[in-house]
């Protein structure tokens, strides 16, 4: 079994240590970029809401289109990165 390695990732404006698996690093700072992307776009489109807001609107957004495009490796990818996101957002509640 592969050595995980800690990750810091962001998402809108705070910072998170992850472990993660090697192969996995690439995948995730992918989905990184589109969540942050989409994270900008929703705040042009929706002023005066925090951040939380525009988060639970990508997550929804990505979900949605995971089921759209009905792609396994993704829905499975997406799945696990949102896992590690709740986990995360569990600890600092």
């Amino acid at each position: 079994m592969a050595e995980l390695i800690t990750v810091n990732i962001v998402i809108g404006d705070r910072t998170y240590r992850i472990k993660t698996n090697p192969s996995d690093e690439e995948a995730i700072r992918h989905t990184l970029k589109t969540i942050n992307e989409k994270i900008v776009e929703f705040k042009t489109q929706f002023s005066g809401k925090d951040m939380q807001d525009y988060i639970a609107m990508v997550m929804i957004w990505y979900a949605t289109q995971t089921s759209a495009d009905n792609n396994p490796a993704l829905e499975k990818e997406m799945t696990n990165v949102l896992l590690k996101i709740e986990q995360q957002l569990d600890k600092v509640k």
